[in-house]
């Protein structure tokens, strides 16, 4: 979950693709390889391909002074920096980045592998550690290369579909389709017992870590399974700001508790704690965001159906790029219908019967100075707009609402 949206299991993936993403349009049209991303094929001979690739496909965002000859240094038995090699290496982000480092007198080559899912704990954290890690030890004591019997599209595509639905994913390994669970238990877990054996890790961590991950797979709950079973037991009660403050809150227990995620209970709203009065204070925590909407060009049927369907009493208008352009009430269709014209009635656009440019809030206006502003105006229905897009609605009905829990919260606590 991120900022209250149903995302991808493993969302940082997306989500860094997208923010980092420095390409023009005429770039992206040409399909051009963005700075972050997954890689074209596997490395056939040294790590010298990937430093060629990424300097021949991308430019210098930032650039400083040689202040070296790398062949002398090397001449003369040092060890030179590469300085404008690694600060243009730390501009592309792939998922395996190679890294070219020193540390004291001596020069290192390492993969930075940025994949490692979120724990939520440091318990499943570091079971997720051990999982990769024995893998990687046993895969390269592997007489047979893994890119033998497998094709780089294929890594490509578990990556990514690993990333979007988590454990229910599917999986192709060496030829074969399968799920993510089968493929976990029944192949990569005892290749990973075997690599953390195989370098000496200790039995009972290889237990306990493996053990963890063994039964997370088998119960189906990572983290971001446990928030989505969450909001499922919570449905509809209070509203999805009261929802989200009691994920984060339950997690934040269980996190602090050091058991594993698949231990966890799914949070549930139990009864009103006084802390739901934190979640109506402003406009924006109790707005439907869930909005029906028509265009300036549409006829009056649609905007009456649409209304009757939902069983609605007012409807927004916005045009072609999400801005309010006006407000359509039942009030006003009742008044169309009263004044008789079958004619005009099937002719008529919602342009001639709206509200222009309707009075609006923004999402952070307090709860009582809505309140206020629908009495003294007489008005029964509010569109919530940040900067010139629509974002919400408050009605009549959203204030009964948030007024009856804030009532009923306000007499249990003079009870107790």
């Amino acid at each position: 979950m991120l900022l209250k949206h149903r995302l991808w299991h493993e969302t940082r993936i997306a989500l860094f693709e997208r923010s980092v993403d420095t390409r023009s349009q005429m770039r992206v049209d040409r399909a051009a390889r963005p700075r972050v991303h997954f890689g074209d094929g596997w490395i056939q001979q040294s790590v010298l391909e990937i430093f060629r690739e990424d300097i021949a496909r991308f430019r210098i965002l930032i650039a400083n002074a040689i202040d070296e000859d790398p062949m002398q240094v090397i001449e003369r038995g040092g060890i030179p920096q590469f300085g404008a090699l690694r600060l243009h290496n730390g501009t592309v982000y792939r998922w395996n980045r190679a890294c070219y480092g020193l540390s004291g007198d001596k020069a290192h080559l390492r993969i930075e592998n940025r994949v490692l899912p979120s724990g939520p704990t440091v318990l499943d954290e570091v079971a997720n550690a051990a999982f990769f890690f024995g893998m990687m030890a046993a895969l390269a004591e592997d007489e047979r290369p893994v890119f033998k019997d497998m094709s780089f599209e294929d890594a490509k595509s578990n990556f990514f579909n690993a990333a979007r639905d988590g454990l229910k994913a599917q999986q192709t390994w060496k030829g074969r389709t399968t799920s993510a669970q089968e493929l976990i238990l029944n192949e990569l877990l005892p290749t990973a017992r075997w690599g953390l054996q195989h370098v000496k890790v200790d039995g009972s961590d290889i237990d306990r870590y493996l053990g963890t991950i063994e039964e997370r797979v088998r119960k189906g709950t990572t983290g971001a399974q446990w928030m989505l079973n969450s909001l499922h037991a919570m449905g509809e009660q209070g509203t999805s700001d009261v929802r989200y403050r009691t994920l984060s809150s339950a997690m934040l227990t269980n996190q602090k508790s050091g058991a594993p995620v698949h231990t966890w209970e799914t949070a549930r709203l139990e009864g009103e704690p006084k802390t739901w009065r934190d979640s109506y204070q402003t406009a924006g925590q109790f707005m439907s965001t869930d909005i029906f909407t028509v265009q300036p060009s549409d006829i009056i049927d649609l905007a009456a159906n649409i209304m009757d369907w939902k069983k609605i009493r007012h409807i927004l208008v916005e045009d072609e790029e999400g801005r309010l352009v006006g407000l359509l009430s039942h009030r006003a269709l009742i008044r169309l219908v009263a004044r008789g014209a079958r004619g005009a009635q099937e002719n008529a656009t919602v342009a001639q019967l709206m509200v222009k440019n309707p009075l609006t809030i923004g999402p952070e206006m307090p709860t009582l100075e809505v309140m206020k502003l629908m009495r003294e105006r007489g008005i029964s229905c509010l569109p919530v707009v940040e900067g010139d897009k629509l974002v919400g609605v408050i009605t009549e009905r959203d204030l009964i609402d948030v007024s009856g829990k804030l009532l009923e919260s306000y007499l249990r606590d003079a009870q107790q």
